[in-house]
C-alpha cells in the first residue's frame, strides 16, 4: 500500500491533469479503507485561515486524516502568511494537507503556499499546458519516460492525428507502447506507425472528409460524410472544420499563385511534415477561385441547415430538404 506524503501542492493551467492527480489521491485515500478519513475544503471552507482551524481541529477518525482543498489559486499571498504557515510548520501527526490549485493567467497559487509544502516535507507537483509548437518535444519527452523512441516526424504526426490535448496524447502514446510492447524491450514508433496505429480525433476524422473535397473525390467525400454521421458526428461541427481548412487551402493556393515555394509555405504550417506534402499538393491542384467558390457553396449549406434566409422569397430550393441530403448536393458542387 503506498504511503500519503504530509502535504501536496498540486498546481497548474493544464486542469485535466490536476484533476487526475486529484482524482488519483482521493483513490489512494479510499484504498486504505477505515485506515483513512477524508475530509474535502473549497469556497468559504476552503480559504487559508479555515485550512488553519482544520489543521487545529481534533477529530475524532482514526488512522490517517486526508484534507484535500480546492480553490488555491484564489488565495492571496498575505493570508497564507497570516494564517496558513504557522499552521502548517506544526503539521499534526497521520494527517495529510493535499492542495489543488488551477491556476489560469494571473490566479496562482502563491509562492507562500510552495514554500510552506516544502517547509512541512511535502511535493510540489506543477502541471502546465505546453504551448502547441512545443508539444511534438514533450511528445517525445513523454515517450522516452515510458520506454518509446520516437522521432520528430512521428511525434508531429501524432500530435496532427491525436490532436493538441495533453492528456490525450499521454494515453495514445501509452496505448501505443502496450500494442507494440511484444516486439522487442524498446518501443520504436516511426510517422507511418503513428498513421496506422493511432485513434483519429473527430478533427481528424474531419480532415480526411476535407482532403477528399481538396482532391475533388465527391465518391471518397460522399463516404467519409455518411461515416462521420453514422458515428454520431453532427453536420454543424462538420462544417467549421471544413470551413477552417478551406480557407487554410484558399491561403496556401494564394500563396502559390504568387510564386512562394512549396518549402517556404510548409515551415508555416502546424502539421507533420508528411501531412504538409500531401496538402500542399492537394492544394496545388486547385486554383484560388475554386476553393472561394467552395468556400461560397459552404456558406450556402450552411445558411440552408439552418432555415435559410429569413426573407421567404430569398430562400434557395434545399432549404426544405433535409441537412444531409444538403451536404451531398454541397459535396458535389464543391468537387465538381
Amino acid at each position: 500500500m503506498s504511503a500519503l506524503g504530509p502535504a501536496y501542492l498540486i498546481h497548474g493551467d493544464d486542469h485535466g491533469a490536476v484533476a487526475e492527480r486529484r482524482a488519483s489521491l482521493r483513490a489512494l485515500a479510499e484504498s486504505q479503507g477505515d485506515a483513512a478519513s477524508i475530509e474535502y475544503l473549497e469556497g468559504d471552507s476552503g480559504t487559508p485561515a479555515a485550512v488553519a482551524l482544520a489543521l487545529a481541529s481534533m477529530t475524532f477518525a482514526i488512522g490517517q486524516r486526508v484534507i484535500v482543498v480546492d480553490g488555491v489559486e484564489s488565495w492571496k499571498q498575505a493570508e497564507v502568511e497570516e494564517h496558513l504557515i504557522r499552521a502548517m510548520s506544526a503539521m499534526p501527526p497521520a494527517t495529510t494537507l493535499a492542495l489543488f490549485a488551477r491556476e489560469e493567467g494571473r490566479s496562482k497559487a502563491p509562492t507562500a503556499v510552495h514554500d510552506a509544502v516544502k517547509r512541512a516535507g511535502g511535493h510540489v507537483v506543477g502541471h502546465t499546458t505546453v504551448k502547441p509548437w512545443e508539444l511534438p518535444r514533450w511528445v517525445r519527452e513523454q515517450a522516452a519516460n515510458i520506454g518509446v523512441s520516437i522521432d520528430a516526424e512521428a511525434a508531429k504526426a501524432l500530435v496532427a492525428q491525436v490532436g493538441e490535448r495533453q492528456q490525450r496524447l499521454l494515453r495514445e502514446l501509452e496505448k501505443l507502447a502496450l500494442e507494440r510492447a511484444g516486439e522487442g524491450a524498446r518501443v520504436t514508433l516511426s510517422a507511418q506507425d503513428i498513421e496506422r496505429l493511432a485513434a483519429n480525433s473527430q478533427q481528424s476524422r474531419v480532415y480526411a472528409l476535407t482532403d477528399a473535397l481538396l482532391a475533388g473525390d465527391a465518391r471518397a467525400a460522399m463516404q467519409r460524410y455518411l461515416r462521420l454521421r453514422d458515428q454520431g458526428e453532427r453536420l454543424s461541427g462538420c462544417l467549421y472544420v471544413i470551413g477552417q481548412s478551406l480557407r487554410d487551402a484558399l491561403a496556401v493556393a494564394v500563396r502559390l499563385q504568387a510564386g512562394e515555394s512549396a518549402g517556404e509555405i510548409k515551415r508555416g504550417l502546424r502539421m507533420s511534415p508528411r501531412v504538409a506534402d500531401r496538402f500542399i499538393a492537394d492544394v496545388s491542384r486547385s486554383s484560388p477561385e475554386r476553393l472561394r467558390s467552395a468556400l461560397s457553396a459552404l456558406a450556402d449549406l450552411e445558411l440552408d441547415t439552418r432555415g435559410g434566409s429569413i426573407l421567404t422569397s430569398a430562400r434557395s430550393l434545399g432549404a426544405a430538404m433535409d441537412e444531409d441530403t444538403l451536404a451531398l448536393y454541397s459535396m458535389q458542387a464543391i468537387t465538381a
